[in-house]
């Protein structure tokens, strides 16, 4: 089974920012053959027989990538995730329970849309309980038990339809719905409709060029998202910003949008 080149980058891109046993945790995810089956079945299922966008591979790389740089953010800014504030586990612990939700959290897309969520947890368990084992000692049964939690949560809140309250999970939506580039985040039933004149999530969805993650001049995370075209707006305001008005992590970001080379506006 043949891997993608853009799957590949984003593999090396996040494994670099890895070390311990996050970056182990994660090679033998990437290393899972029927995982990467069921990742690439879902975008079958999604764009084939479902007429949706892209649930595969590359979308939940992309998703894990963003969701890493936002919790490295928090981490430099001196916050702590909730299995550390509650003393339980430490950041390594909450960085690999987001690396799975992250991963994980769209295998339920090769079954249908509706509730996937539910779906995505039931497929993920068995690979989420497969890391924890290699990862952990049989003495760390209250430590596994928190991360499967944590992800299951993760998993759980990424349609931003329940409301999740750790930290952790919060990544996991966002790095979710930054995933919006070049369309990517356009609302999936229209994918199986003829566009049509004034077809205003269609348009919107396009105009988003770029979503820029990074440090923040007041909070510890800046995400500027970039447009062609002042519609893209309505994309933003409709789809990505209520996302992040549900997570447990909105108090940390700032949120700016806006056309290429005109002034950003802000929002958060």
């Amino acid at each position: 089974m043949n891997k993608s080149a853009k799957q590949i980058r984003l593999e090396e891109r996040i494994l670099k920012l890895l070390e311990g046993k996050a970056l182990s945790a994660t090679q033998m995810l990437f290393d899972d053959m029927q995982l990467q089956a069921m990742q690439e079945y879902a975008n079958v299922v999604s764009i084939k027989r479902l007429g949706y966008n892209d649930h595969g591979p590359v979308h939940m790389r992309k998703a894990t990538l963003n969701t890493i740089k936002m919790f490295k953010l928090l981490s430099d800014a001196g916050i702590a995730m909730n299995l550390e504030k509650e003393k339980v586990g430490n950041a390594e612990d909450s960085l690999i329970a987001v690396i799975l939700a992250s991963l994980l959290h769209d295998l339920g897309m090769a079954v249908t849309r509706e509730k996937h969520e539910y779906l995505s947890i039931q497929m993920a368990i068995p690979f989420i309980d497969k890391v924890l084992a290699a990862a952990y000692t049989d003495q760390d049964t209250m430590i596994k038990v928190a991360i499967q939690a944590i992800a299951v949560e993760g998993i759980f809140g990424h349609m931003a339809t329940r409301r999740i309250h750790s930290l952790e999970a919060g990544l996991v939506l966002i790095g979710d719905g930054s995933d919006m580039e070049q369309g990517r985040a356009r609302i999936p039933t229209i994918l199986s409709s003829e566009p049509k004149v004034g077809d205003i999530h269609r348009t919107s969805a396009s105009a988003i060029q770029r979503v820029k993650i990074g440090k923040g001049l007041e909070k510890p995370i800046n995400i500027t998202v970039e447009m062609n075209a002042s519609v893209g707006f309505f994309q933003v305001e409709e789809v990505f910003f209520p996302k992040i008005q549900i997570s447990p992590v909105k108090p940390y970001i700032e949120l700016y949008a806006g056309v290429i080379d005109r002034e950003m506006l802000r929002y958060l």
